[in-house]
């Protein structure tokens, strides 16, 4: 891997990832629409050392010490692997000239990893289909992806004057 594409890789993963949580705060402060608590994350990575990769209930799980801290350091983890996969995809073409596009394709493709993988694991089924209200955590997981892909694009716009 070249030093450029993990440098672009973090630029634009932070970027979108920081773009994601100001929407949040923008619909907890404006709506009081709760975000994904990243301490439930930070929970359920923390038992994999324990070979548990599965709970019926995050919130009911042990607590795990600084739980609130690997949480949002793989939010923002796994917003860096995202960006680098847009880099994968659409390479230095895209960094030169960045597009709304493959930016939002990418934004919104990233759902998949809630609805199959975080969700299910950490015991609200599959696209949130054990939740009290699921159609509304889809549409909430949807919008906040989308605010990623969002964000991938205007970090890409931005990079061209930090590097």
């Amino acid at each position: 891997m070249e030093p450029d594409f993990i440098v672009r890789a973090i630029a634009l993963g932070v970027g979108a990832t920081l773009v994601m949580d100001l929407w949040a705060l923008f619909l907890k402060t404006c709506f009081n629409i709760p975000s994904l608590n990243y301490a439930m994350v930070g929970r359920w990575i923390g038992h994999f050392p324990k070979g548990q990769f599965t709970h019926l209930n995050i919130a009911q799980a042990t607590p795990v010490n600084g739980e609130a801290i690997i949480g949002w350091t793989a939010h923002y983890l796994i917003g860096i692997a995202f960006a680098g996969i847009l880099l994968l995809g659409w390479g230095e073409a895209w960094v030169a000239s960045p597009t709304l596009l493959p930016a939002l394709m990418i934004g919104v493709a990233t759902v998949v990893a809630p609805f199959f993988l975080m969700q299910p694991c950490m015991g609200a089924g599959i696209a949130a289909s054990k939740t009290p209200q699921p159609n509304t955590a889809r549409l909430r997981s949807l919008m906040a992806h989308t605010s990623f892909g969002v964000g991938l694009y205007l970090a890409g716009l931005v990079l061209p004057v930090i590097e």
